[in-house]
């Protein structure tokens, strides 16, 4: 896909994914570009995260309903409660995604892949989902894989930048380097490319 910028925290594989083959859903979490396709449309919002901690975790019923409570409250999604209820067509588009991510880390996962997580969004719930994503990504000790066109915000996001071109790996190196020294003419058009629409600079790591 022309213009893909990849990036995300790098290091060494975490022990519970070398130990075994990983699963999806539960060593590794999605989170995809349109809440409104990943979820169920006719489950409510509490089953169809409950399913993940009951399917992944060996919960009881109850005890992944309260789970789903708690993800829910993490995700800082208005009245939890009534939230668990709600069929997915009842919220908006940024509360669904904040349904979707909830579901994502349901089980625990090391590996949390967020493809084009914000891109259907508008600006400012743009941005409240990516300081959302940096906060549980923190505190769970979990690697992030980002997927984005916008090379502004993978190196806001990332410590390692992937540039592909029609899936082909064009350039991978730290933010530092994709940003402030790119060896690839394409990397250095997405570069001027954002910087040609006045938006603020790139972040510069050190």
């Amino acid at each position: 896909m022309s213009g893909r910028t990849e990036g995300g925290a790098t290091g060494r594989q975490p022990a519970s994914l070398r130990d075994h083959a990983p699963i999806g859903g539960r060593d590794i979490g999605f989170i995809f570009q349109d809440p409104s396709a990943s979820l169920d449309p006719v489950m409510p919002i509490g089953k169809q995260i409950a399913e993940v901690a009951c399917t992944h975790l060996s919960l009881s019923w109850r005890d992944a309903y309260a789970k789903a409570k708690t993800l829910l409250e993490r995700v800082r999604l208005p009245d939890p409660d009534a939230a668990l209820c709600a069929f997915p067509h009842q919220l908006s588009g940024g509360q669904k995604q904040r349904v979707a991510i909830a579901a994502a880390i349901a089980a625990g996962p090391k590996l949390l892949i967020a493809d084009e997580a914000t891109s259907a969004l508008d600006t400012i719930v743009q941005a409240e989902i990516v300081g959302l994503i940096r906060r549980l990504v923190a505190e769970d000790g979990m690697t992030l894989l980002f997927i984005s066109h916008d090379i502004a915000l993978a190196a806001e996001l990332a410590e390692r930048i992937a540039v592909f071109r029609h899936g082909e790996l064009l350039e991978l190196g730290s933010t530092a380097q994709i940003v402030n020294a790119p060896r690839h003419a394409y990397t250095r058009v997405l570069l001027v490319a954002h910087l040609g629409l006045d938006a603020e600079p790139l972040l510069r790591r050190t």
